[in-house]
């Protein structure tokens, strides 16, 4: 594939985007670069384009936070069971029409920002996450390897046991990796990865990492509850844009 460069532009920008987002909350740049990209180009590029930044950002806070990983199973089941649902997800993001996989994008995006604001303080306790670890994590590795976002079961399932800081992003972090482990060969296997495409993968994990200070720089001018609601609102209109444009099929 070629991108000319107002197209590279664009990549830059919504990576751009994901590193501000991840720099201002601690969140998964993929919650809002992922969208950016598949309302610029398609869901399938968008998802290759993010598989080195999630690997490699999340190995580096994985060995960072290493002595602090969960005791008992619940880690590893919720990230062996993510790497299941992940290979999934990756056939059906090679089957699936270009329409389906945005209104599933879009349905990933508007089901975050659905939890987020109606259930800001659901609790689930430990016995309860454990018995949970596995559907939860099948089901968030299918939406990731379908779409290139899990968030609305994976941050919200993890959020809701309320971790301690360090575990949360160890256990996280591994989840990620488990199924971009998974995802890469898989890719190449349906026919979707390419060395150009590794290749602009790689180089995504530049403008993530340059703009995640200026994310961090923003947090603090900005009220919590204000830089909340400008990104919950960015990505209702994303996940809208993609809504529109998958309407003819979805009607058709």
């Amino acid at each position: 594939m070629t991108i000319d460069p107002a197209q590279f532009l664009l990549v830059f920008i919504c990576l751009a985007l994901g590193g501000v987002l991840k720099g201002a909350t601690g969140a998964g740049a993929p919650i809002l670069a992922v969208p950016a990209l598949a309302a610029v180009f398609d869901v399938k590029l968008a998802v290759v384009i993010m598989m080195m930044p999630n690997l490699l950002t999340n190995l580096w806070q994985g060995w960072q936070h290493r002595t602090h990983r969960l005791t008992g199973h619940l880690g590893w089941i919720f990230a062996a069971a993510g790497a299941a649902g992940a290979l999934a997800g990756t056939f059906m993001l090679a089957w699936l029409p270009h329409e389906t996989l945005s209104i599933i994008v879009a349905l990933a995006v508007l089901g975050y920002v659905m939890i987020r604001l109606s259930r800001p303080g659901w609790t689930l306790s430990r016995r309860a996450g454990s018995r949970l670890a596995a559907p939860a994590g099948l089901v968030a590795g299918i939406l990731q390897g379908s779409s290139g976002i899990s968030a609305p079961v994976s941050i919200t399932f993890l959020n809701a046991m309320r971790l301690e800081r360090h575990a949360y992003i160890f256990t996280i972090s591994t989840f990620f990796v488990a199924m971009t482990v998974v995802q890469i060969p898989a890719l190449g296997y349906v026919g979707i990865l390419s060395l150009p495409l590794i290749t602009l993968s790689l180089a995504a994990v530049v403008p993530i990492l340059a703009f995640m200070p200026v994310g961090a720089a923003l947090a603090r001018r900005l009220s919590p509850a204000a830089f909340d609601r400008a990104i919950l609102l960015l990505l209702v209109g994303l996940a809208l844009k993609l809504v529109y444009e998958a309407v003819p099929f979805a009607s058709g």
